[in-house]
């Protein structure tokens, strides 16, 4: 049976780390999944797309430093209602694709829905991507599961539950794409 392990990273570097691990240790790249929005213009790094009409591409450079042909390597670029573009690659960034297309409800919130995170649980994981994370997930047979969390667990990811209580205690009552985002809260959200 598969499971998933979903974890998010206020440092992107780290989430691109905790990704070359996971393939090191023998994950495949279509088992791992990540997700960043596209907001920190200092990060990103503008490539032509050759195989489209000259659209371009964004991958972060801190994910996508040393990432030879792994997952990381093939970041692509997802317009997300909402949430604007996402840096993404791996079955979740297929799934948001279709989302984004129309067939998922509810944008990245129905998205993470539909790839098997709970409700509750996904609107965290959207919020922190609103507010700057990047999410890193890996499709894991029930064997592997644990191996998967000690691997991802390794490079300081966000408690959920904490980040969660968090945003509650500062007034979140949950995921709202068309919510502003304070200045600075970005750098705010990475130092935490």
């Amino acid at each position: 049976m598969t499971e998933t392990v979903t974890y998010i990273y206020d440092d992107p570097s780290l989430a691109g780390q905790a990704v070359r691990a996971l393939e090191a240790a023998g994950f495949a790249s279509d088992e791992i999944s990540i997700v960043r929005q596209n907001s920190d213009v200092e990060l990103m790094e503008e490539r032509s797309d050759p195989v489209g009409d000259g659209a371009t591409t964004g991958a972060s450079v801190g994910l996508a430093a040393g990432a030879g042909a792994g997952l990381l390597a093939s970041l692509g670029l997802i317009a997300i209602p909402g949430l604007g573009p996402l840096v993404a690659a791996g079955v979740l960034a297929t799934t948001l694709a279709t989302g984004a297309a129309g067939a998922v409800g509810g944008g990245i919130l129905g998205a993470l829905i539909d790839y098997g995170i709970s409700e509750e649980e996904a609107a965290v994981y959207a919020e922190n991507l609103r507010r700057g994370g990047t999410l890193v997930s890996v499709r894991a047979d029930s064997e592997r599961v644990e191996e998967a969390e000690l691997i991802m667990q390794r490079f300081s990811p966000v408690d959920i539950v904490e980040r969660g209580e968090a945003y509650r205690n500062e007034g979140w009552t949950g995921y709202d794409p068309a919510a502003p985002i304070p200045p600075g809260e970005v750098d705010s959200e990475r130092r935490r």
